[in-house]
């Protein structure tokens, strides 16, 4: 093919087909024009299906059209609801006949699937209505590009930098995420001394309300529990010879309390008793102190389970594990509540104690009062008066100045006193009644307190898998399958970083090998599991007959990834604690070094379904172009490589289309970066025919919406024509 140069037009023609080019332009790169894409913000970046073809027709081989709409879409943030059959097809068929893949972002203000609101709390209709919303997304992209990724941003819930932790209930330093290596310095920290006063979240689980958030550096007064202070051999509260040992919960009667009663609040352990202050002993304590109360619980737990749960099977205890241990944070917030159940508890007996007298009392004027009754037929008033002072049956109750004006009824004095009985009674009733149901709920509260990552493992990771069905359903090609690909969004939030987002992935397949294998499955808070069809809702919505277990563990695999924001991991370098001992330089190696460890985690796992290419400078997330801020960008694309990833690789602008001449620009510069050439018809051969290689600043800064510098000018840019050459031929 014979190339012209000096052309004015030096267009990009098919960079994707390598033989329109010559030899010297046609070499396979590692990752080329057409690999990289961009994505397209609808109602940003492009306004309508013109929009998308005009990224095509400058040249993007891949495309994420993402929607910054979230339930209701306007002019500049669409949704794809916005987007009819028509519109659809359009976009499905300039997709094809260009060779152009497309991915699909989901609402970009949707933030995992907890349901959190601004006030902080976790709504289940908000995270419902998330489901639905990443369900239209994926539809869209069923219509649109057959297949591919669908992207959902993770972003949980707030938790401390310097307390990360997955599965480890005790808070060891072993498996905290924020150390170098598990156990030595902290890595990463939001302010100077969040170490002392990190904050955690808790929830009742029956609501999704945030009850409080409990501080490291807050202490709680808490009982000193009354222990056997020497080995010996005793009773137990029933009665049985037991070998008590130190340390072991006894009563006030130093019987050895029963190993299934401790926690029991009414028949467990019992604070010590102050003889000289005639007080119960308690004492302040720390935030440590509550990892061992619960790892004492998690480890009686263990050993009494069936005592506690007498309804579950082993099998089902193991499965529910996870949920029933007891962590730290929730411990410390029990001991607060177990305040408020003793001290409820202890004004219950109070009320309730004469309740009994009272009973008495009443029964016994009653029967004073048939008496009298009777007397008051027969007998003259100042006798009647005489009997009734020296009546024992009142003055013991009442007291010896009880009796009241000869003036007065004795029947009817008795009767005031029975309503006087009778009210007091019901006082009793009802202030002992109402304290114990407080007392019962603040039982019932404590147990369905929890930490996010709970709900989040019970609840989150089910409607997960729920969206993940919606993609199983509706991939046509299973070589091209739907991939819900959940993204690593910023550090201060759980699935910021990457060990999260893997856990996050992991039980979300398990919940989706779970789901669409059962032809039951619970539903709503219940905890049993209920065929729909006796809830009138017919089959379990999400089962699929015929798939096994390990089908369907595959299935999750394929159809459950992650995306990959280079520019989000970055972040965590703004929270990364150098080593004063080393100088500022070493320390970035050090986070790099960090940063591309975590990278290749995801890869070696094959957890990676899509990659957003952005940078920045470890700050804020401004979305520069590849290349332009300090993200390892090129190392990051080796290690996918290494390890095989071949799915969508897309540049996010986003400072770029402000501060540069457009959004594509920053496509541009990333091709440059990464060392795609620039081809083009009339651009020349290359030095071996004659001719120049266009370059990709020709390209990227052109004059006059041409590609390169033109021989000549003209149109409102060109002198005169009153002047002429020294020839008299006009300039053109």
């Amino acid at each position: 093919m014979q190339f012209y140069s000096g052309h004015p037009m030096a267009d990009r023609f098919h960079t994707e087909e390598s033989d329109n080019y010559s030899e010297n332009f046609g070499k396979e790169q590692d990752l080329g024009v057409g690999n990289i894409g961009m994505s397209v913000p609808m109602g940003i970046s492009a306004s309508n299906v013109s929009g998308i073809y005009s990224k095509i027709r400058m040249g993007a081989g891949n495309l994420e059209l993402g929607f910054p709409g979230v339930f209701t879409g306007n002019r500049n943030a669409h949704t794809p609801g916005m987007y009819g059959e028509d519109q659809r097809q359009a976009i499905r068929e300039i997709a094809e006949i260009n060779e152009v893949k497309l991915t699909t972002h989901s609402a970009y203000g949707i933030m995992g699937m907890m349901g959190q609101d601004q006030r902080g709390n976790f709504s289940v209709s908000g995270s419902a209505d998330n489901v639905r919303e990443i369900q239209r997304a994926i539809d869209f992209a069923a219509d649109t590009a057959g297949g591919g990724s669908v992207v959902i941003h993770s972003g949980e819930f707030d938790r401390p930098f310097t307390d990360m932790f997955l599965d480890d209930e005790t808070h060891g330093r072993k498996h905290n995420l924020s150390r170098e290596g598990g156990k030595g310095r902290m890595l990463f920290m939001q302010k100077h001394g969040a170490e002392g006063d990190a904050g955690f979240i808790l929830l009742d689980d029956r609501t999704s309300q945030k009850l409080e958030t409990v501080q490291k550096d807050r202490f709680v007064a808490y009982p000193v529990w009354l222990t056997s202070k020497e080995d010996q051999w005793g009773v137990d509260t029933e009665g049985n010879r037991v070998r008590i040992r130190q340390g072991d919960y006894i009563d006030y009667q130093g019987r050895k309390i029963k190993d299934q009663d401790i926690y029991d609040p009414t028949k467990g352990r019992v604070p010590e008793y102050d003889q000289a202050t005639k007080r119960f002993r308690v004492k302040t304590q720390d935030f440590d102190y509550f990892k061992g109360e619960a790892d004492r619980y998690n480890e009686w737990l263990m050993k009494n389970w069936k005592y506690k749960y007498p309804e579950m099977s082993e099998q089902q205890f193991k499965d529910k594990w996870y949920y029933l241990k007891k962590y730290p944070e929730e411990a410390y917030l029990h001991a607060t509540l177990e305040t408020n159940e003793g001290h409820s508890r202890g004004w219950a007996l109070q009320y309730g104690a004469d309740t009994q007298e009272h009973q008495k009392a009443i029964e016994k004027l009653k029967e004073t009062r048939g008496y009298y009754e009777k007397l008051k037929e027969n007998m003259p008033k100042d006798e009647l008066w005489k009997i009734f002072k020296q009546d024992s049956r009142l003055t013991q109750r009442f007291g010896p100045d009880m009796v009241p004006p000869e003036s007065v009824d004795p029947v009817d004095y008795i009767n005031q006193l029975i309503k006087s009985e009778e009210t007091r009674l019901e006082f009793s009733r009802q202030a002992s009644t109402s304290q114990e149901q407080q007392a019962a709920d603040t039982a019932e509260t404590k147990e369905h307190i929890v930490t996010p990552i709970k709900r989040l493992e019970k609840h989150g990771a089910v409607l997960y898998a729920i969206a993940a069905t919606r993609a199983l359903q509706k991939t046509k090609d299973p070589n091209n399958p739907l991939v819900l690909t959940i993204e690593n969004l910023f550090p201060d939030k759980f699935g910021g970083h990457p060990e999260e987002l893997m856990w996050l992935v992991k039980k979300t397949r398990e919940k989706f090998a779970e789901i669409i294998t059962s032809e039951k499955h619970w539903i709503g808070g219940s905890e049993k599991e209920i065929p729909y069809k006796e809830l009138g809702q017919g089959k379990n919505p999400y089962y699929v007959p015929g798939v096994s277990k390990e089908e369907a563990t595959k299935l999750a695999e394929k159809h459950i990834k992650v995306t990959l924001d280079t520019g989000h991991l970055n972040l965590w370098r703004k929270y990364y604690q150098h080593d004063p001992y080393k100088t500022l330089e070493q320390n970035d190696q050090e986070f790099n070094k960090w940063y591309l460890n975590q990278v290749e985690k995801l890869a070696k796992g094959k957890f990676i379904g899509n990659v957003h290419l952005t940078d920045n400078y470890g700050f804020q997330d401004d979305h520069i172009s590849p290349g332009q801020g300090n993200v390892p960008i090129k190392e990051t694309i080796k290690i996918l490589r290494k390890y095989g990833y071949d799915k969508a690789i897309t540049v996010e602008p986003g400072a770029d289309a402000s501060t540069d001449l457009s959004d594509f620009h920053g496509l541009m510069k990333t091709w440059r970066y990464l060392g795609s050439p620039i081809y083009g018809m009339g651009g020349g051969g290359g030095s071996a025919m004659g001719g120049f290689r266009p370059t990709f600043g020709q390209v990227q800064y052109s004059y006059f919406g041409q590609n390169q510098p033109p021989n000549y000018t003209f149109g409102s840019y060109a002198p005169s024509n009153d002047w002429t050459l020294w020839s008299q031929v006009p300039l053109e």
